[in-house]
């Protein structure tokens, strides 16, 4: 706990028992100092008349040993303490610990037995001081406002207020798309459109949505130097969000159907991740490729609170961010917020910069992969919601042969992974690369600073919750 300054010191009442809530310490820089105290005490007779009492001299020694800098104080209320019990019909509590804790390996009829139901509860409170609840005020509507109908089926809504990107979101199985935005988005833009560089910016994106009509979020950001906060309001403005189906995740142009155009197909999307474990020669642990979140670092809600990111303003948004901000001294506004291709480009002998990727299929620079992918050009029939335009279980034979290719890259740089593991079929594993293994390998490094986004482990999921 002292060498984590984030963690919270827990104190457990009874150690012994599972069930037992801690209360927590913060932690607090001191300077405080540290004594040793010694008690003496030297007993003194004394004869007073015909008793003997004893009288104790007690004398007190102090040294400083040091200086404390960190104390932890428990500053919080103590909370609930849920025990192993149970209540008898005349009323009368019975320990279950007996029943419920296995302290040393049982046979099956520990498991067996009949006993009474008990659940702890699943979670605890996630404060431990006492703090103002400040309600919500009751929202005043204007004259002639009616409140919406709420079925049974919409009963729990969002979990939070709704954000207005105004994005139109498209399912596979509909039948009509969009050919041009909504009202709000064209508002929301103009009011924030109001010098050159954004009207450059959009300029660029109209120019890429001609060349190519469907491009992922990453694929743009690789492409246009723009504020990520700017490409949430322009994005909506010029092209409509593909929630399921071979294009999902994607922004496809205003008035463009990808499911009825057979060339379509070089845009589809390719859930991508990098397999692990023993069988592919591997663990977790010596993968090159760092992966962005775990939950094995999940510290709440014994972690002290942690400042939140500077939440850009309108203000900001009008400026564009330039020279003034933090950023605009370190790189160029060309290139201030451009990330790199391998954030959406898959290339032969580099390795992608996270274990899941969602690719475009055109964006698969490998000349093997291509002719997987085209595999039926001209002979397109149906447009199905898991293949598309491709043949069945394209995107399999893919994830097998981008696999197999990674699986020689970390071959090549960790022979020592691989040497217990041999096999007869090495022979037509091997792949050629070329010798800039090393450089590739330095930017990956570097690669590793960006992250996409900071919600859910599904880049895809985190993507809609931006919209919705």
């Amino acid at each position: 706990i002292y060498a984590d300054p984030a963690r919270r010191l827990e104190l457990y009442f009874r150690p012994k028992d599972p069930y037992c809530h801690p209360v927590c310490a913060n932690r607090f820089p001191t300077s405080t100092m540290l004594l040793k105290v010694r008690r003496r005490t030297k007993k003194k007779q004394q004869q007073l008349d015909t008793e003997e009492q004893t009288q104790p001299e007690v004398q007190f020694e102090m040294e400083i040993l040091g200086i404390v800098a960190t104390v932890y104080k428990f500053q919080g209320m103590s909370d609930f303490q849920y025990l192993a019990m149970h209540s008898t019909p005349d009323d009368k509590q019975t320990s279950m610990y007996d029943k419920v804790l296995m302290l040393k390996p049982e046979k099956e009829e520990f498991f067996n037995r009949e006993l009474p139901l008990y659940i702890p509860p699943p979670i605890f409170s996630r404060l431990d001081t006492p703090v103002d609840y400040f309600y919500r005020p009751d929202i005043q509507h204007r004259e002639g406002y009616n409140n919406p109908q709420v079925s049974g089926e919409h009963l729990i809504g969002l979990s939070r207020a709704r954000r207005p990107h105004n994005a139109i979101f498209v399912n596979f199985e509909e039948e009509e798309i969009p050919s041009k935005p909504l009202d709000a988005a064209v508002q929301t833009w103009k009011k924030v459109c109001t010098n050159p560089v954004d009207k450059k910016v959009e300029e660029e994106l109209r120019k890429l949505f001609e060349v190519r009509p469907v491009w992922s979020r990453n694929a743009v950001k690789a492409n246009i130097s723009v504020h990520p906060d700017k490409l949430k309001l322009l994005l909506p403005y010029l092209a409509y969000y593909m929630l399921t189906g071979p294009w999902r995740s994607l922004w496809v142009r205003f008035g463009y159907d990808p499911r009825k155009h057979p060339e379509a197909k070089i845009y589809q999307v390719l859930d991508f991740r990098i397999r692990y474990g023993m069988k592919y020669g591997y663990a977790p642990n010596d993968m090159p490729v760092k992966a962005k979140r775990s939950t094995y670092n999940y510290n709440l809600p014994i972690t002290v609170k942690k400042q939140g990111s500077h939440t850009v303003s309108v203000h900001d948004l009008k400026q564009g961010l330039g020279p003034a901000g933090a950023a605009g001294a370190k790189k160029p506004a060309s290139s201030r917020y451009k990330l790199k291709e391998s954030v959406y480009i898959f290339r032969e002998g580099a390795l992608p910069p996270y274990r899941q990727m969602f690719y475009q299929l055109c964006d698969l620079n490998v000349e093997s992969l291509q002719k997987i992918i085209h595999r039926n050009d001209g002979s397109e029939s149906e447009c199905t919601e898991r293949d598309g335009w491709c043949l069945p279980k394209t995107s399999d034979d893919l994830r097998d042969s981008m696999s197999l290719m990674i699986k020689q890259i970390i071959r090549s740089t960790r022979p020592a992974l691989f040497s217990t593991a041999t096999s007869s079929e090495d022979g037509k594993e091997q792949l050629a690369y070329e010798s800039g293994e090393e450089e590739d390998e330095e930017e990956e490094e570097e690669e590793e600073d960006f992250k996409p986004s900071d919600g859910s482990e599904n880049e895809m999921e985190t993507e809609i919750l931006d919209y919705v």
